[in-house]
């Protein structure tokens, strides 16, 4: 494998992605020229280009930039998954002879020459590695934090503090999708969850199971494993070659005690640390959150962080955004955004969010993301769904897939006992909304339902100000 340390020009096929654009940043701040295509533009791609990056939006080999054209030998051509076989600029380079190598290969070899923390999960990951990599920053640590999210603390998903040198901490998610997590070889790994997800990918939960097992084998011997309670037995029961610490809400080695919720946002005794358990008010709400930070203050402990360091990093944390965001509120209406698209997380979002607005009525916006998924788990949408007490249910984000026949959002719709459910698309959305009253909305999905994420909120700023 070539080495990084050899290339003067990146190239990113679908740099606006996540986690393209974290290591796009990267690049750009050792100085390396970077540059690259994506399909729309969009905030990030947009910010991506005021950061000195030249970024284009139309597939056509013309619009490859000059230095990457006439340096083959020196330019090294990131590919995300999302890039399909029949894209010119990524037939144009593979014919020429460039390197290309997929994100989750570059983030193994970034990740190879540091102590790597990596956190794995199908729900999770983003707020887990965001708060690790935000302990770790506010600790004074030298660090640098690869995330799949835009950190609401930082505004970026690039978090950095420190020199980068040998004793740099790198924070990673490990994503299981297209076993793109098996490219990690960490020192620490958090694994939150493993629901059935990507079965496009699996075929089956047992095969995605098993890659979840590879990926904790990979743990570096004498590391660490940070393991939620209701996974261990299944994933490391037979484990030896690495530290265990196992997490959960209320019980167990680790564990929040004592805990008191006011409007949604949660203190909490530290438990599993010696003493009697360090008192934590979390910056953010949800009760997926307060186990998250758990598994977030288990991983920085391991690395030197003291329990004191870890509560006042854990207090100041704002989250990330499009993960239980409030976008708008005022005492006539609340409207928050969030990025679940399992039922698994859904649920988790509704009923925190009812919670926290017992007596308020629940208005969803929900735009399913794939087919498969959404032909998978299928059950399982319309059961979350249904705590909403009005749905608006939009048609299926496609992303990187085709249609299938008999999939479509009716096949959740007629399974949802919600007492107003509104089947929509993106060109009626907003007229469906604009007569319509609410108290507490949320827009769910991970598509492109965040486009609509300014719109709303200016019809409700029309609306309930006066």
């Amino acid at each position: 494998m070539n080495e990084l340390n050899t290339y003067r020009n990146i190239y990113f096929l679908g740099i606006g992605g996540i986690g393209m654009s974290a290591l796009a940043r990267w690049f750009k701040k050792k100085g390396l020229s970077v540059s690259g295509y994506d399909r729309t533009s969009t905030t990030l791609t947009q910010q991506l280009e005021a950061e000195g990056m030249q970024v284009h939006y139309d597939d056509s080999v013309e619009h490859i930039p000059e230095v990457v054209l006439h340096e083959k030998k020196e330019t090294l051509v990131v590919l995300t998954p999302a890039v399909t076989k029949d894209h010119k600029e990524y037939n144009y380079l593979l014919k020429a002879g460039y390197t290309i190598l997929k994100r989750s290969e570059i983030l193994g070899l970034i990740t190879r020459n540091y102590k790597t923390i990596a956190v794995a999960g199908t729900h999770g990951k983003t707020t887990t590695s965001s708060m690790v990599a935000h302990i770790l920053k506010s600790a004074g640590k030298n660090m640098v934090g690869f995330l799949g999210g835009i950190t609401t603390n930082y505004e970026s998903n690039l978090v950095m503090h420190g020199q980068v040198n040998d004793d740099t901490l790198v924070v990673a998610e490990a994503d299981e999708f297209d076993r793109s997590f098996l490219r990690l070889f960490p020192e620490i790994a958090v694994v939150t969850s493993a629901d059935p997800d990507h079965l496009d990918i699996y075929g089956d939960h047992d095969s995605m199971i098993q890659s979840f097992k590879d990926f904790v084998r990979q743990v570096k011997p004498g590391g660490s494993l940070i393991i939620h309670e209701s996974i261990e037995e299944k994933l490391a029961g037979d484990v030896t070659h690495l530290t265990k610490y196992i997490y959960s809400m209320s019980r167990g080695q680790f564990f929040a005690g004592n805990i008191t919720a006011h409007s949604g946002f949660f203190e909490f005794d530290l438990i599993g640390f010696g003493g009697q358990g360090e008192r934590i008010r979390l910056g953010v709400p949800g009760f997926h959150n307060v186990e998250n930070a758990v598994a977030a203050s288990i991983a920085t402990h391991v690395c030197g962080v003291t329990v004191g360091e870890i509560k006042t990093a854990l207090e100041s944390f704002k989250g990330v955004k499009r993960r239980f965001e409030f976008v708008y509120q005022n005492d006539k209406v609340i409207f928050i955004d969030d990025y679940a698209h399992h039922p698994t997380e859904i649920e988790a979002f509704l009923r925190s969010v009812k919670s926290m607005y017992p007596r308020k009525k629940l208005t969803v916006i929900f735009q399913p993301h794939l087919f498969t998924r959404t032909r998978d788990f299928a059950p399982g949408f319309s059961k979350s769904l249904s705590l909403a007490d009005e749905l608006f249910l939009m048609d299926i984000y496609p992303a990187r897939e085709l249609p299938i026949a008999g999939v479509d959002s009716d096949m959740l719709m007629k399974d949802v006992t919600s007492p107003v459910k509104v089947r929509c698309g993106k060109s009626d959305l907003m007229q469906k909304l604009a007569d319509h009253e609410v108290e507490v909305i949320v827009t769910v999905g991970a598509g492109d339902i965040d486009t609509f994420v300014q719109p709303i909120k200016n019809l409700l700023v029309k609306r309930y100000e006066n």
